[in-house]
């Protein structure tokens, strides 16, 4: 094994010979104390060496994890993002927050697309940013402790990273659902959502990475997909006695009804309003209630303006809003809310959903750059 890095770089690379000469490639988020949350030297490390992998023909996987046994990545570093808008209170782009998005958006569009078998192991939380680098993967991992949720209704931003294409796709009304309310969910349901491929025991991540060795790799990226997920196939025929029970299943006709509503003061009020008694979807009630609204108005126009549009034009349409978002009161009061000051008493601007204007939500989607400003999908 090469390793590439030093134990302290936000990113650690290494290699693994395997017995036939070839290689897999090892990519570690090492942000252990901040649950490997993404920032922008992480992605500057990470986007390159990801680029040299896939142009490397002794490289035949490559597998993202993270550092601890805790996370896999909690999402985006807000804070610095915090710091930024703080700093620049003009109109957007924000050039701080532009590379940051933009770059971050660029690495996974790249995953999405990426040429080699891409294995993601998505144990612990996931959340926001990391769940934008895991939902491209060909092969995304998911254990009994996988905890995912994108939980942006809280501060003020939206379910970003890809969030408006991969969220849409998923059955039914569920990723509407799950991006109004910042439900959380495990992997058991991320396997029901299409997010998830293979269900592995935790335990078992050093003795499946050490077998990556012994796979027959080819210079066939397809074959190469076979193999492994033949061998995550084995592994996971002995995990099934973990799997937890699937909330999205459990919860399949409420979420349906709760979403029906043509409009989203109707789906806004039903999910609310709910009157039930179980956990779950008291706790989904309560998030929407007390969240930003027009994060919610966002992810209602964000899902009708993206049908029909490509991946990397979701991206695009993704950025600007994002940079609107950062330019907008909502992000920075939220971040201040729930992290910043913790006083967790946010207060939203509009404070009301029947505030919340077609005009306001269309500042969001007007862009504060030329065309060639973007990278995204380029």
């Amino acid at each position: 094994m090469a390793d590439t890095t030093t134990l302290e770089a936000p990113v650690l690379f290494r290699e693994q010979e395997a017995a036939n000469g070839k290689r897999i490639g090892f990519a570690q988020l090492n942000a252990e104390k901040s649950l490997n949350a993404l920032d922008l030297p992480m992605i500057r490390l990470l986007d390159p060496q990801l680029q040299r992998w896939a142009a490397d023909p002794g490289i035949a996987c490559v597998v993202l994890q993270g550092a601890g046994e805790k996370a896999f990545c909690a999402g985006g570093d807000v804070r610095s993002l915090y710091r930024a808008i703080r700093e620049h209170q003009g109109p957007p782009p924000n050039l701080a927050n532009l590379a940051f998005f933009d770059e971050e958006y660029s690495l996974d569009y790249r995953i999405h697309r990426y040429p080699k078998p891409l294995m993601v192991w998505g144990s612990g939380i996931v959340m926001g940013g990391g769940l934008g680098l895991m939902a491209g993967a060909s092969h995304r991992v998911v254990t009994e402790t996988s905890r995912v949720a994108m939980p942006e209704i809280t501060i003020g931003l939206f379910p970003d990273v890809g969030g408006s294409w991969f969220l849409r796709r998923m059955p039914g009304r569920t990723g509407l659902f799950l991006a109004l309310t910042g439900a959380s969910i495990n992997g058991h349901d991320l396997l029901v959502a299409g997010l998830g491929d293979h269900f592995v025991r935790s335990a078992d991540r050093e003795t499946l990475f050490r077998q990556l060795a012994a796979v027959d790799w080819s210079d066939d990226a397809a074959g190469n997909g076979a193999a492994l997920s033949a061998l995550l196939a084995g592994f996971s025929g002995r995990a099934q006695d973990l799997m937890p029970a699937s909330p999205l299943l459990q919860h399949a006709q409420a979420i349906e009804a709760l979403t029906a509503g043509a409009s989203l003061r109707e789906v806004h009020a039903a999910i609310t309003g709910y009157a039930g008694d179980d956990p779950w979807l008291k706790r989904a009630a309560a998030t929407l209630a007390a969240g930003s609204p027009t994060t919610a108005a966002l992810v209602w126009a964000l899902r009708e303006r993206v049908a029909g549009l490509s991946l990397a034009e979701v991206f695009r349409l993704e950025l600007i809003v994002a940079l609107q978002c950062c330019a907008h009161p909502d992000f920075a009061e939220g971040v201040r809310a729930l992290l910043i000051d913790k006083d967790n008493a946010p207060k939203w601007t509009p404070p009301t959903l029947a505030e919340v204007t077609p005009e306001w939500v269309e500042e969001h989607f007007h862009a504060p750059w030329t065309d060639s400003v973007a990278s995204v999908g380029a």
